[in-house]
């Protein structure tokens, strides 16, 4: 008759399970993770830009543009919207796009304080902050031969700068500075105007004053006397 055995777990049994089991989950969350790590990409035959490359004769790696390519969005067809420019001549009208209207002055007055100021100053004088801190001082758009310069000679110089003013066509986009051109020019009109133009706001400025003296009488008469004068 066999005799039958007493198998008695020792402690060290689960735990050597255990740490088979964490192997074993160890090991296949490694396999996949490495299962996605190529180096295809990395490796692959490609031109590093500015490097040296014996493909080309010149052993250029970065090649120019092919004649005639142009960048998305940047055909740029209308060329006086971009240039303020008929030709070589210089215009003195708003591109077809672009209509003038109250909006477009609150526009450039918005930009030209941003950006013009501190130069230029509010009135456009040429007396900006920096200015008066050391910066050469730009003429003023009250001369006369600004205000007798046409009107894309302001966009032309904002997109170009002139002398020692910087081009601003990377701060300011060609529609903002059209809205400024067209408020500089209300700028100068707001300092010089015609005569015609102060004989048309004679009336309504009149009127205005009439109205503001007459309006205390009106409130005197519609407001109730009080006793013994107290308020």
């Amino acid at each position: 008759m066999k005799s039958r055995r007493c198998r008695i777990n020792t402690p060290a049994q689960p735990r050597l399970r255990l740490q088979l089991f964490a192997a074993i989950f160890v090991g296949g969350v490694c396999s996949l993770a490495l299962s996605g790590c190529r180096q295809d990409m990395h490796n692959q035959p490609k031109f590093i830009p500015l490097r040296q490359n014996d493909f080309y004769a010149d052993q250029r790696a970065s090649r120019d543009p092919v004649p005639g390519a142009i960048a998305r969005g940047q055909l740029k067809e209308d060329t006086y919207f971009y240039t303020g420019k008929r030709g070589v001549i210089l215009g003195n009208d708003l591109p077809a796009g672009i209509t003038f209207s109250k909006d477009l002055l609150r526009r450039g007055q918005e930009r030209y304080r941003i950006y013009c100021t501190p130069c230029h100053s509010e009135l456009g004088e040429g007396r900006g902050m920096i200015v008066q801190r050391g910066y050469q001082q730009p003429p003023s758009f009250h001369d006369e031969r600004l205000r007798n310069a046409p009107l894309g000679h302001f966009f032309d110089v904002a997109s170009n700068g002139f002398g020692a003013m910087p081009d601003y066509s990377a701060q300011i986009k060609p529609a903002d500075r059209w809205a400024i051109a067209a408020y500089i020019r209300a700028l100068q009109l707001s300092q010089h105007p015609a005569e015609d133009d102060l004989k048309a706001a004679a009336p309504a400025n009149d009127r205005v004053a009439t109205e503001s003296k007459e309006k205390p009488k009106t409130m005197s008469l519609s407001q109730p006397a009080r006793e013994g004068g107290q308020p």
